[in-house]
């Protein structure tokens, strides 16, 4: 059909062109559901690889000639959090890079990146080759932070909190299943061989990613700008974009501080409920695996609830949600109790990512929507280091207590955040977030 019809002569109408018509998203909706499949897959597995040293770690550093207890302790830490700090100093960069060349080539180098890191790994011979392979895997890695980027990118506006839900929920198993992995296949093959087989099972993931995984991109065309201008924002409504931008990188940031304040202390707390020392560490795993088991449970559902009712409503509830099942930890007599509580939260925190990441592609021009995404994982990074620094400052000079109170506290805070600044933007720039550009659709 022509698009181009005359009603009179010389009058001509152009035919409506669909929203998605040439975006990212349109020429790629007959693969993301396939993708999806793949990220998901390839999350879980570099998650389990990654996460699966917390049961061994201290013991391959011992055998890596660290004798004193104290340094173990210290090393292990060093090692395992130093992961994180290279994957936020990067993500910026690899989000860049993948709005510049492509979605589908930032997942492949993860992927290789992590398959030869983490084998290597098994070659350290001292405890600082390991934390600077363990920083390297930050650095090169990142493939769930590749798999946002392009399934949050991919799929339909009106699917996108459901798909990264789902994706959402194999990163959690992933992280979940991890340390399960660890306690096992040491005995099997050794604490070095089971490097050697992470790498393989990551060595898999990118296989099928580069055989599966399709993708139809264009780069943005470069414009010159005339003399005297400078580049447009990447938020696409200019000052108010970047205001609601902030809003949701703090509001990131909060729910991994919410989750992390407690998790590292988490054991102290719970020798406090009358726990047995032999007991300890099986209620410890068990506690934690709660929140994990809460969230993948929701986190899919909670993500197609802000598709059809509108992110910022699930981002602003789960907030609430979250902080009022904060309280109640903080008066828990027996493990059950936390355990129960901490399932909860795990449900009303399953919302929170898949609905932020959702109004972070809608808020930013198409184009420069990795490296945005990739600003909001350098976020959730930041939180998950914040929260253990808050949570142990608070125990020691409040009570372990105490913790509960002020991450609940945070959290209403950060929900206000989520209901005034939208309004302050439509009052200040006359857009609504809501109903615009990036509303929720």
């Amino acid at each position: 059909m022509n698009p181009i019809s005359t009603s009179h002569p010389g009058a001509t109408t152009v035919a409506p062109t669909p929203a998605l018509t040439g975006s990212y998203a349109a020429r790629n909706e007959r693969y993301w559901r396939r993708n999806l499949a793949i990220c998901v897959f390839g999350s879980f597995t570099t998650l389990v690889s990654l996460s699966m040293l917390l049961p061994f770690l201290p013991l391959y550093v011992r055998q890596l000639g660290v004798s004193s207890t104290s340094a173990v302790v210290q090393w292990s830490g060093v090692a395992f959090g130093v992961t994180f700090l290279g994957t936020a100093l990067t993500a910026p960069l690899w989000g860049q890079l993948a709005d510049r060349y492509g979605r589908k080539p930032m997942l492949v180098r993860a992927a290789i990146g992590m398959a030869v890191v983490m084998s290597t790994i098994g070659l350290a011979h001292n405890v600082y080759e390991l934390v600077a392979l363990r920083f390297a895997a930050g650095l090169i890695g990142g493939y769930a932070s590749a798999s946002i980027v392009m399934i949050g990118t991919q799929a339909p506006p009106e699917r996108s909190g459901w798909a990264l839900g789902v994706l959402s929920t194999g990163v959690l198993a992933g992280n979940l299943v991890g340390p399960l992995v660890g306690g096992i296949l040491p005995n099997l093959i050794g604490i070095r061989g089971a490097f050697f087989g992470a790498g393989a099972m990551i060595a898999i993931a990118a296989v099928l990613t580069i055989v599966l995984v399709r993708e139809d991109f264009s780069a943005a065309p470069k414009r010159s700008l005339p003399p005297g201008h400078v580049r447009a924002p990447v938020a696409a409504n200019g000052k108010g974009g970047l205001v609601i931008l902030a809003a949701l990188f703090i509001t990131a940031a909060m729910v991994l501080l919410s989750n992390m304040s407690i998790e590292p202390i988490i054991t102290v707390y719970i020798a406090q409920l009358n726990v047995s020392a032999h007991r300890l560490a099986t209620v410890a795993g068990i506690v934690m695996a709660c929140s994990a088991f809460g969230s993948m449970s929701m986190a899919a559902r909670l993500g197609a609830l802000a598709d059809r009712i509108g992110a910022w409503k699930v981002v602003t509830g789960c907030l609430l949600a979250t902080a009022l099942v904060m309280i109640p930890q903080a008066f828990v007599t027996e493990w059950w109790q936390l355990a129960a509580l901490r399932a909860l939260m795990g449900m009303t925190l399953a919302g929170l990512l898949p609905a932020i990441t959702k109004l972070v592609r809608q808020a930013v021009d198409e184009h420069a929507s990795g490296r945005v995404l990739g600003y909001l994982q350098s976020a959730q990074y930041a939180g998950q280091v914040i929260g253990p620094l808050l949570g142990g400052a608070v125990g020691v000079h409040f009570g372990l207590r105490w913790v509960f109170f002020v991450t609940a506290a945070l959290l209403m805070a950060c929900a206000g955040l989520t209901v005034a600044v939208p309004r302050q933007v439509a009052h200040t720039f006359g857009y609504d977030c809501r109903r615009g550009r990036f509303a929720d659709i």
